[in-house]
């Protein structure tokens, strides 16, 4: 690739992976320019004009420690993501999630984006990344066009890249009016947590009980109303941990009952079990809006109103925005990447985000880190390095580079190696657990290890 070399770096969007790896390249001294084009031509999921916007849901899920997303936080964390710093200014109540007012969320990065001397941020829709980072004076380019890929740039990646088709469907949950909802019958409280009487709002989460009769009219319904269909005959085919609630109610009655409308742990004021719950997570600080969690969807907006008008409480229901369905690209990473990201045609090029075959923002972001973090090696002169499969991030990637058949992951303990527990009596939840609470602190002596080995300020 015929680029220059004076060690800058061109960076195709300014989603969570572009923004956490421009944020990386930028603090470690490293000239960047990022290209974003939602100002130009943005796609059919963007609503703010600003960087890092978070589509689909505020949740960049759980902090726990001892869980596959807390793990993979904090190795974030150990790499300075902007991302996650950004997140904890602009939390919202969310149990032991962090979620976000997604708005200011989005409007801080920005800024932090446009202050920083190091990156100069412009508005363009690329049609050709090679040639952009000729104009631009740049050695080496990421590409982190998020799910949306540009109509431009999926043409240029299948010409140059990949001739094969790499894409699949994922759906946006509503986002209902607090002040629309009927809260006599609607009731707070987190999973499995109690209440005080006095704190009857103390709870993150919103719930809306349903009886057995409500929940089997309802799935009736969803399975039965009109969907937006797949466009240009593709096949739909969805990410499995984020189906549309319409497509679970066609997959068999009790389906979303032990997904996302589970009632377990949310007994109400009386200690009584409802059959179902549609749980509400507040979107933003002022609690004026809430989240369906769970809720993505494909029904038109006309079956929405009127689906989603029988939950309890929902009658008189309006939504700041309707969910919706759009396709997601992505590659065959093990085929055409090398195991850091970059590109085995053109080995200055390297992807990062969901576009790699990661699924959900952290995961999503870690990768920019990733690249980032292998590009500031290249820099430098060293050599390029495979983080350990113990870690989070080293398993995320490894899996991507390794799935026989590409199918989106998010990060989980499947996909570390296993750890191995003395024989103990007992359940066989709480041996999981401890598993886990395990395979965290072997990931966090790992990663403190890697970090002392690789180290390029020694």
């Amino acid at each position: 690739m015929n680029v220059a070399n004076d060690k800058k770096v061109l960076i195709v969007g300014a989603g969570l992976a572009g923004s956490d790896a421009a944020y990386y390249l930028a603090e470690k001294g490293i000239n960047v320019v990022l290209l974003e084009s939602k100002k130009i031509n943005p796609n059919p999921a963007q609503k703010l004009k600003t960087s890092a916007e978070l589509v689909c849901t505020n949740s960049l899920k759980s902090t726990v420690p001892t869980t596959a997303h807390g793990l993979l936080k904090r190795e974030m964390k150990a790499l300075g993501s902007l991302v996650l710093k950004i997140g904890e200014e602009t939390k919202v109540p969310a149990g032991d999630a962090l979620a976000v007012d997604r708005v200011l969320f989005s409007k801080k990065i920005e800024e932090t984006l446009n202050s920083h001397p190091l990156i100069e941020k412009k508005d363009c829709d690329v049609d050709d990344p090679i040639e952009r980072a000729k104009e631009f004076g740049c050695s080496y380019i990421i590409v982190a066009t998020g799910p949306l890929t540009t109509p431009n740039m999926e043409s240029w990646i299948q010409k140059y890249v990949s001739d094969d088709d790499f894409y699949f469907y994922d759906a946006i949950a509503p986002v209902v009016d607090a002040d629309s909802l009927d809260f006599s019958k609607l009731y707070y409280k987190d999973r499995h947590k109690e209440l005080r009487e006095d704190d009857v709002e103390g709870a993150d989460y919103l719930n809306a009980p349903m009886n057995k009769e409500q929940y089997d009219e309802f799935i009736d319904e969803l399975a039965s109303a009109e969907k937006v269909p797949a466009q240009n005959f593709e096949e739909l085919k969805y990410f499995e941990s984020c189906l549309p609630i319409d497509t679970m109610a066609l997959r068999g009655k009790d389906t979303a009952r032990f997904s996302c409308m589970k009632p377990i742990g949310l007994e109400d004021k009386e200690g009584k079990r409802p059959y179902a719950v549609i749980q509400l997570r507040r979107e933003n600080l002022l609690g004026s809006s809430f989240n369906m969690v769970g809720f993505q969807t494909r029904l038109t907006y006309k079956e929405q109103l009127r689906v989603f008008r029988m939950i309890p409480g929902f009658e008189n229901a309006t939504f700041n925005h309707l969910g919706s369905i759009h396709r997601n690209s992505f590659l065959n990473a093990r085929k055409l990447l090398s195991d850091d990201l970059s590109c085995k045609k053109l080995p200055n090029l390297y992807f990062a985000g969901q576009i790699t075959g990661v699924e959900g923002y952290t995961e999503s972001a870690s990768t920019g880190l990733y690249v980032a973090w292998q590009i500031e090696r290249r820099i430098k002169e060293q050599q390029v390095k495979k983080w350990p499969l113990e870690t989070g991030l080293g398993a995320l990637v490894n899996y991507v580079m390794t799935v026989p058949k590409p199918s989106p992951s998010n990060i989980n303990f499947g996909l570390l190696p296993p750890v191995k527990l003395e024989k103990m009596r007992g359940k066989r939840s709480e041996k999981k657990k401890l598993k886990k609470e395990k395979a965290a602190l072997r990931a966090e002596a790992v990663l403190s290890d890697f970090f002392a080995e690789t180290s390029l300020y020694n």
